[in-house]
């Protein structure tokens, strides 16, 4: 027996219902660093923890419903947001910029050492801009070779603030240990396209002897992971220009967590602030700015 074709009707109708029929959107809450940003199009990537049941820690490219969204987002910014997924299409909703806030020091601290440079008469210091060409400076490495910024143009730098005897693991050594991390993934791009720099802020005790028994632990490479020091005034010039503020306290060192990159212009590209940043988005950020062949505007 021949079947009889649906009525016209009946199929019309039926296409409004399915247009009609609500796209059920799943929203994950989400968290990561910025790598990149794209107001031409809307969108930025970055580096996310892994979101439980759904996706692993990867660098994904996250469309926003309209640029102001993107207010305030630079390379190495973290930010927590909702993923809104339906069957086609994903983007980024509610971002929220996290700010670095200390769980291990006493967290009168940090106002304590901008306090301290105000009441000793200090001018405050001009800290780099995203973008900005970094001045040049001259330092003394663990074999005692001098490294000049400007020597190292053409080569992405990423550059860390540490003191050899901090005592909390979370902090100078977690820095430190994150460059171990990146010296491993980029060995192949270390000393043609990539330098480390690991600068001391306490140059009285930090020797260059002293830093070469320090850089020993991560089996540092000097010819392409320098550990700086140099006279104290040096020091503090290059500490203030990326933010890094510290004082001396009952035999130990109160102080501020940067991580800088800085692009083969030698312009600021992150300047991220503190250690709530895993060492695998750090590798990300990395090498979204080493792709970046060409000088950016």
């Amino acid at each position: 027996m021949r079947e009889r074709a649906p009525a016209p009707w009946l199929v019309t109708v039926l296409l409004v219902l399915l247009l009609q029929s609500p796209v059920v959107v799943q929203e994950y809450s989400a968290s990561g660093m910025v790598l990149s940003v794209d107001r031409s199009r809307n969108t930025f990537s970055a580096s996310i923890t892994a979101i439980q049941g759904f996706m692993p820690a990867k660098a994904i490219a996250l469309e926003v419903r309209n640029s102001n969204e993107l207010d305030g987002l630079t390379p190495g910014t973290l930010v927590q947001f909702v993923l809104a997924v339906d069957k086609g299409t994903s983007r980024a909703e509610r971002i929220r910029i996290l700010r670095y806030q200390s769980t291990e020091q006493d967290p009168l601290a940090a106002n304590r050492l901008t306090l301290l440079t105000r009441v000793a008469g200090a001018a405050p210091h001009k800290v780099l801009a995203i973008g900005e060409t970094a001045p040049d400076f001259r330092l003394m490495d663990q074999t005692r070779r001098p490294v000049t910024l400007s020597g190292l143009r053409g080569k992405v730098v990423v550059l860390n603030f540490v003191y050899t005897s901090c005592p909390l693991p979370n902090f100078c050594l977690r820095i430190a240990n994150n460059f171990g991390v990146l010296q491993n993934r980029f060995k192949s791009q270390l000393g043609r396209d990539l330098v480390l720099l690991t600068l001391t802020f306490d140059p009285v005790h930090d020797t260059p002897e002293v830093l070469a028994r320090y850089a020993r632990r991560w089996s540092a490479d000097p010819a392409t992971w320098h550990f700086l020091t140099g006279p104290v005034r040096d020091v503090q010039r290059v500490c203030h220009l990326f933010g890094v503020d510290f004082f001396p306290e009952e035999g130990l060192m109160n102080h501020s967590l940067r991580t800088a990159i800085l692009d083969r212009q030698g312009r600021v590209v992150a300047n991220i602030e503190g250690n709530q940043f895993t060492a695998g988005q750090l590798v990300d950020l990395t090498r979204t700015v080493l792709s970046r062949r060409e000088p950016q505007p």
